[in-house]
C-alpha cells in the first residue's frame, strides 16, 4: 500500500520562493481560490498555501489550509509527472466550505489550463 503522506520537500516553505512563484507563475481563478503555477527544477510537485486574515480568525484559516493540504495529499498522483510549484490562495469567503466543496472547486481549477496574467 502506498504512503499518502505530504513530505517536507513537497511543501513550499520559504518566502523568497513564494515571491518568485507569484512573479513568474500562471494564474487560474475561481470563486473561492486563486492558483499560481510555476515550474521547478526538483522533479516533484510542491504545494504552498496562502490564507489571509480576510478569511477569518486563526481557527478558520487553519481549517481551510488543512482541507487544501488533504486534497493535495490524496491527489498527488495527478501531479506526479509535473515538476511544478503550486500556490493555492484562499479568498475571503471560504470559511463555510466543506471538504467536498474544496475538492470540487480545486479539481476543476487544476484541470484547466492556467492563464497568463500581465504584470502590473
Amino acid at each position: 500500500m502506498k504512503k499518502l503522506t505530504l513530505k517536507r520537500n513537497e511543501r513550499i516553505r520559504k518566502r523568497k520562493r513564494y515571491l518568485q512563484i507569484y512573479q513568474r507563475g500562471r494564474r487560474s481563478y475561481s470563486k473561492h481560490f486563486t492558483i499560481v503555477v510555476s515550474g521547478n527544477e526538483l522533479g516533484i510537485p510542491r504545494l504552498g498555501i496562502a490564507a489571509t486574515k480576510k478569511i477569518g480568525n486563526a481557527v478558520t484559516r487553519n481549517r481551510i489550509k488543512r482541507l487544501i493540504r488533504e486534497f493535495f495529499r490524496l491527489n498527488k498522483d495527478r501531479f506526479k509527472a509535473s515538476s511544478q510549484d503550486i500556490v493555492i490562495i484562499a479568498k475571503g469567503n471560504t470559511s463555510s466550505m466543506n471538504y467536498a466543496d474544496v475538492c470540487r472547486e480545486l479539481g476543476v481549477l487544476l484541470t484547466e489550463k492556467p492563464r497568463n496574467v500581465p504584470q502590473e
